[in-house]
């Protein structure tokens, strides 16, 4: 009986009662307010490093990403983008030993009213040591060949060292910085040359320098042998010329 009972409540009219019930759903979803209906959304932003010891360096600076879900109104939700989602991470209490640091949702600052559920990963790997700082020589990147008749006599960089700085292990004693490109297949006299540095590591930077040099380059036209011992012939006669007059 009860089996019936049940039948005739889900089964009789049960088109009508479809009908029904999707109506009262939509009309529902319709007079709900958005402010009242949520959604997640995920966004991807770089963790932003702050306050690295003055006496450590960074090993490979690549910046880590995070993936942040956030959950927020429907009103709200269209946003939140990377923009307004920022992930700070502080190490000023890092050391050289330390290779992982935890990431938590309090580093992360997102619009009001918003929702932190998930990030990902829950921990980043950061390299840290000591810094290291030395004087390196400018070296003048030269490119290609002058043309027949011509001579490059001398070149000098302007200035002629750099200071350098960056982890220690990147730091070597017999590393150059380099110019960008310097190409003297077209050049007939002497010139300069502004060039752009390039140091010999990423990881590497400039203390207190700008990262450009004055390439000087000392052009001068060739003498041909022949020329020369010509030249030096007509200079003996002219002395023997002299020499004869004056006895």
């Amino acid at each position: 009986m009860i089996i019936n009972l049940l039948r005739n409540v889900f089964l009789r009219n049960w088109g009508l009662k479809l009908f029904s019930f999707i109506m009262a759903l939509l009309l529902w979803l319709t007079l709900i307010p958005e402010e009242k209906m949520y959604t997640e959304k995920t966004v991807t932003i770089p963790l932003e490093l702050y306050n690295i010891p003055p006496n450590m360096e960074l090993v490979e600076k690549v910046q880590p990403s995070l993936n942040v879900t956030i959950r927020a109104s429907n009103r709200l939700i269209p946003q939140v983008s990377a923009a307004n989602v920022h992930a700070v991470l502080d190490l000023s209490k890092a050391s050289v030993d330390q290779k992982q640091y935890p990431l938590n949702r309090n580093m992360v600052s997102i619009p009001a009213g918003a929702e932190i559920k998930e990030i990902y990963p829950m921990q980043v790997n950061i390299e840290l040591e000591q810094a290291k700082e030395i004087v390196m020589l400018i070296e003048a990147n030269i490119i290609g060949e002058l043309q027949e008749g011509f001579l490059l006599k001398r070149v000098e960089v302007i200035p002629a060292e750099v200071l350098v700085r960056g982890p220690e292990s990147k730091v070597l004693d017999t590393a150059k910085v380099r110019t960008t490109p310097v190409y003297i297949s077209l050049l007939t006299q002497s010139t300069e040359i502004e060039a752009e540095l390039i140091l010999p590591d990423d990881d590497l930077r400039l203390v207190g320098a700008e990262a450009k040099a004055l390439v000087k380059l000392l052009i001068q036209p060739e003498v041909i042998e022949e020329d020369r011992a010509e030249t030096e012939k007509k200079t003996d006669k002219n002395i023997e010329s002299k020499n004869q007059i004056s006895s």
